[in-house]
């Protein structure tokens, strides 16, 4: 067993819950990770041949990263708030694959030039005076965690000096943005600052709503992994979010001590996806679609959700998808191959046995959440739904456990979270849905394993 990983902590992921210091060694494992990749990129711009990445431009990353060194030298704590941005991490990896494929894809260019925006941003958050021209990829230019600009074509010039940051397009009205306490503020209509949400605990950092950053999701479109497209969150739309997280942190406070823990921990930024095909509302409810990238630690994708306990239950089911990735980075749970041929209640789609042991602690968690928002709630309505979501999340976890437990393909790493899964599992039982429930959950399970095999069974015709 990996000696950074200490069994106590693998217990607690395995039952879907972690500490503050267990969580805290995810962290610091991930944001290790990222400091290695981000090296990774200097070395393989400075080492690719120029067919791949000509001199001026291996000029222009070596000029942006001196920026970003002098913005750590001024604040590290400031600069790598920045550096360790989660969509900074897609961006990294997608340009670490340009440096050093057999020949550069055709925006290798255009995502070099995105350092620039990350050191003028770590230079801002630093309080640096400096000068710096960057290349916009599109029509916004995104400074991470700061703000961005609707901007023309063409090099974009910016100076920050005592507080103010200008910003100078050709054929265009300069902008003037205001730095203070954290905050960039304009008039002009062409800027945003960063938006957020409110934060989850007192004392810590808002939530950083990024509805801009080109690397938000893979290659610009989340659909094939099943998921709706990243929208802009402007006029009405702000007003819903804001309504649906409000109640977030008391609904995660009910679900369980640790959801809350979790999410403040975790949670550094959301990424906010169009509502998804079918998602009129009938009885209060709406189609919704959420996800996770492993490359991208630390953000959520999600359509809006109905209500703040379904935007809790979100973030539970998501944050495990988080903590499991983070996990497997530090030592691989099983040795599984990649083939998508398991049944799970939860998906129309045969999975692989990652996905299938990661779904089982995202629905887990789910099962445990709406159990205690049960026992919890104050109006009946409100404990039928949580008692519903509950009976389905369980019956569901409970048939792919025979699988999961089967399997001689875990490590002891991963052995240990199947065993915390399963004690947690019959642990639920102690305070069981009402039969109604739980009957509507076995019917459910079973149609699902029905439609499966037949869906399965066409395609061998």
């Amino acid at each position: 067993m990996s000696p950074a990983l200490p069994e106590g902590a693998l217990r607690a992921i395995g039952r879907t819950e972690g500490d503050a210091d267990t969580l805290g060694l995810l962290v610091r494992d991930q944001d290790t990770r990222r400091f290695v990749l981000l090296r990774a990129l200097l070395d393989a711009a400075a080492q690719a041949p120029d067919t791949i990445c000509p001199p001026e431009l291996r000029h222009r990353v070596v000029t942006d990263w001196a920026l970003l060194e002098a913005a750590d030298r001024a604040d590290r704590a400031a600069a790598r708030s920045v550096l360790l941005y989660p969509l900074v991490g897609p961006w990294a990896q997608r340009c670490l694959r340009g440096l050093t494929g057999a020949a550069p894809g055709p925006e290798l260019r255009t995502d070099l030039a995105h350092l620039g925006a990350l050191a003028v941003a770590a230079a801002i958050r630093a309080g640096l005076s400096f000068t710096a021209r960057l290349t916009p990829r599109g029509p916004v230019l995104s400074l991470p965690t700061v703000g961005a600009l609707d901007v023309r074509p063409g090099e974009v010039h910016i100076s920050a000096d005592k507080g103010e940051l200008t910003i100078r397009q050709s054929d265009a009205a300069e902008v003037v943005v205001q730095l203070e306490s954290g905050t960039a503020r304009s008039w002009d209509p062409r800027w945003r600052a960063t938006r957020t949400l409110s934060p989850l605990l007192p004392g810590a950092a808002p939530v950083p709503m990024d509805d801009v950053d080109p690397y938000r999701t893979a290659d610009g479109s989340p659909e094939p992994h099943g998921l709706s497209a990243a929208v802009r969150v402007d006029g009405p739309d702000r007003t819903g979010w804001a309504e649906a997280w409000a109640g977030v942190a008391a609904e995660l406070r009910t679900g369980g001590h640790q959801r809350l823990t979790e999410a403040a921990v975790l949670l550094r930024c959301l990424v906010p996806l169009t509502p998804p095909p079918g998602s009129g509302r009938t009885g209060g409810s709406a189609a919704h679609c959420s996800g996770t990238r492993r490359e991208a630690f630390g953000a959520v994708l999600s359509s809006r959700p109905a209500t703040p306990a379904h935007f809790a239950s979100t973030l539970v089911h998501e944050l495990q998808h988080t903590k499991i990735a983070a996990l497997s980075a530090m030592a691989p749970l099983h040795h599984e191959g990649p083939d998508a041929r398991y049944f799970a209640p939860w998906r129309p789609d045969p999975r692989p046995f990652d996905g299938l042991l990661q779904g089982a602690v995202s629905h887990a968690a789910l099962a445990d959440f709406w159990q205690q928002c049960a026992l919890g709630a104050d109006r009946a309505d409100q404990r039928d739904l949580a008692w519903s979501e509950h009976a389905r999340r369980r019956e569901q976890v409970g048939a792919v456990l025979p699988v999961l437990a089967g399997s001689g393909a875990l490590t002891p790493e991963g052995r240990v979270i199947v065993n915390e899964l399963i004690t947690l599992y019959h642990r639920l039982a102690e305070s069981p849905a009402p039969t109604g429930h739980q009957a509507r959950a076995r019917a459910y399970v079973r149609t699902a394993r029905v439609i499966w095999q037949q869906r399965k069974d066409s395609k061998r015709l």
